[in-house]
């Protein structure tokens, strides 16, 4: 299954009082793991940035004059996003700005069936923890180390780790091709592929496990040469021949 883990970064934090999406970053998973595909872009808002949100992601109006607009590069941002599930940490607010500057331009909204939250996913498996993305890479043990301000790709791609861990740990990318897994009578009994029907499965007969008559008689001499053996007075009591006990 493909899915789109996306993060933003903003002028502020209203996109109904105007504030505008300047930077988006996404990772492709498929299967819940990284393929190596991305899509990062900057965006002019064409507005000024509110300083405190300069203080989080550092971007200035400056850096931002000669990027395209949002509209430039909708197409393609669209094209990676295609239709599958978006996930993102407080998905709400990144949905609010995507579809804010998708409507400004003409375009459908995402639904919100497509919308996965890991602030969601987190506070339901952790209740009571921190559920910031860096509380969580702490918690998974991810390498934050380089995360010295947000920025929209290297946070998109630290959260694909925790939702990976969020939704079952690393293990779940494991699997050895497309082989469903074995059913419980299928590790029990021997399997050959009938030659007249190479799709089918025929069982193997059993192999004969009795004792041989030479082996009982080896095994019965074997326990006659035992000292009053503890378990003999009870097979004895309940009239059972003691050489066929396992010694």
């Amino acid at each position: 299954m493909r899915e789109v883990v996306f993060d933003t970064e903003t002028t502020g934090l209203s996109a109904a009082q105007g504030d505008r999406l300047v930077e988006i970053g996404c990772v492709e998973l498929v299967n819940r793991v990284e393929t190596g595909r991305t899509f990062h872009c900057y965006f002019n808002p064409e507005r000024e940035m509110n300083p405190d949100a300069q203080a989080i992601h550092g971007l200035s109006d400056a850096f931002l004059a000669d990027k395209p607009l949002f509209e430039d590069e909708v197409e393609n941002l669209l094209d990676f996003l295609d239709d599958s599930p978006l996930v993102a940490h407080n998905a709400m607010f990144d949905f609010s700005f995507l579809n804010h500057e998708l409507g400004a331009c003409g375009r459908l909204h995402l639904p919100m069936s497509r919308m996965v939250d890991t602030l969601a996913i987190s506070r339901q498996k952790h209740p009571g923890a921190k559920h910031s993305l860096d509380a969580l890479c702490t918690r998974y043990g991810i390498d934050r180390s380089h995360r010295v301000l947000h920025g929209a790709l290297l946070d998109a791609q630290l959260l694909a780790q925790v939702y990976v861990e969020l939704t079952g740990g690393r293990q779940i990318g494991l699997g050895l091709g497309e082989a469903a897994p074995l059913q419980p009578m299928d590790a029990l009994q021997s399997l050959t592929r009938n030659p007249a029907n190479p799709g089918a499965r025929a069982l193997r007969p059993a192999r004969p496990h009795a004792a041989s008559p030479e082996e009982l008689a080896r095994h019965a001499a074997f326990v006659a040469t035992l000292k009053d053996p503890l378990w003999k007075d009870a097979a004895e009591d309940a009239n059972v021949d003691a050489s066929t006990i396992p010694a």
